[in-house]
């Protein structure tokens, strides 16, 4: 397939005229007028001796390859909307490796649309539990629900009417439509990003929208007529395993074709200017228990952790807080006396942008109180029914732990 409009070769932003296109010869700082969605773009060209404006992808050679190198994974056994879904929400900012065993749970305890929209919400995220991204699960709960209450328990074809279900972005739009409907419509992830910005030297930000746009449409256009779908699922596939971040060019079945392979720059692209800033905590947590009763907190909606539990905590900094100031700010949220017991191992976890360091303690109070707001007292078997964040998870295990032990 060909790209005839390939921004890497653009000098500046095109600029849109209304006049008729003029035919100029394609020469060194050419202006060029290109018919471009009823209008005419105008742009300042410089052409590449090797006439790069033309360049095609092999779809041949890269579905070949496909065909003999594509991973067995559970949700290419099954090409169902629903199982489709739920894999590619779950592989959103995951590895493979730790989506596999959580995505064959789910499946055999929400095996359908119909359970999960019947299914209560802690139940959802216990499922989720250790995943990660939490709202990736409400919206698959929300989403069923829509589905179930819209469109009778049927998943639409629509693309359209695939983007009003909670939490459908475009890529996973399209991934329905190729995967499960084998539709003509391509599926950009970072996988498809990474190899396109390689192939064809897309230079730009793909921190902006812009660029990501147009990498979409380069991958539109790029898609053949026949099984469509393979060419999207190779893109990925290749994009995973082998133009990977720091790129295995040696074992690309389009390296012959790619630019950036061509140039020596396949380490420098894609180009993205957004750096995440790691921003670190330091909190004091506070187990405390009254008999078999442990107080915990279920995190609101809007929240970061919402609808995880944790224990109570106070930050502190990175010498941490001193043993009094956590009694004191623990008696003061229950309104009773506690007694120090002993300390649990530090636990570093990670969420989003946030590297955190806590460091737990266990209390006990002398007379149990009425939990304070937002709080409340479970026993451990309700404790393990429920979902913890990762980091206060790690506490709860230690914890039973040593009770077994003691």
């Amino acid at each position: 397939m060909r790209l005839l409009n390939n921004s890497s070769y653009f000098s500046k932003e095109p600029e849109y005229v209304k006049d008729e296109p003029t035919r100029l010869p394609l020469r060194q700082g050419a202006l060029r007028l290109i018919p471009f969605r009823g209008l005419i773009l105008k742009q300042k060209l410089f052409i590449r001796k090797t006439n790069q404006n033309m360049h095609t992808l092999d779809t041949k050679s890269l579905k070949s390859w496909f065909m003999a190198h594509q991973r067995e994974l559970p949700w290419r056994e099954d090409r169902s909307p629903y199982a489709v879904w739920v894999s590619e929400m779950m592989l959103q900012q995951t590895q493979v490796a730790v989506v596999i065993p959580y995505f064959e749970r789910w499946m055999k305890r929400f095996p359908s649309i119909q359970a999960l929209a019947n299914a209560p919400l802690d139940d959802v995220i216990k499922v989720w539990e250790g995943l990660g991204y939490y709202s990736r699960a409400r919206y698959l709960h929300q989403g069923a629900q829509q589905i179930v209450q819209n469109h009778k328990g049927i998943f639409p074809q629509i693309p359209e009417e695939l983007s009003k279900i909670k939490g459908i972005g475009p890529y996973t739009v399209g991934a329905i439509c190729s995967f499960a409907f084998q539709q003509k419509m391509a599926a950009v992830d970072g996988n498809v990003i990474r190899v396109l910005a390689r192939y064809f030297m897309i230079e730009h930000d793909i921190a902006k929208t812009k660029t990501v746009q147009h990498l979409r449409e380069i991958a539109e256009e790029i898609l053949p007529e026949k099984e469509p779908w393979v060419i999207n699922e190779a893109l990925i596939e290749l994009g995973a395993t082998v133009c990977m971040r720091k790129p295995n060019c040696g074992a690309c079945p389009l390296k012959k074709g790619c630019l950036a392979y061509r140039h020596n720059k396949c380490e420098q692209l894609p180009y993205k200017s957004s750096k995440t800033i790691i921003q670190r905590l330091y909190r004091s947590v506070a187990v405390i228990r009254s008999g078999d009763s442990l107080l915990i907190k279920r995190g609101v909606l809007g929240e970061v952790m919402s609808d995880l539990h944790e224990f109570p905590y106070m930050e502190t900094t990175s010498t941490g807080g001193s043993g009094e100031e956590l009694k004191e700010y623990i008696e003061q949220l229950c309104g009773t006396g506690v007694m120090w017991e002993y300390h649990l191992p530090i636990v570093k976890h990670s969420f989003t942008r946030f590297r955190v360091e806590l460091k737990p303690s266990v209390f006990s109070v002398r007379k149990q109180a009425k939990a304070p707001a937002s709080y409340q007292w479970l026993t451990i078997s309700e404790l393990e029914r429920l979902a913890f964040s990762s980091g206060h998870r790690r506490i709860f295990h230690t914890l039973q732990q040593r009770k077994a032990m003691s």
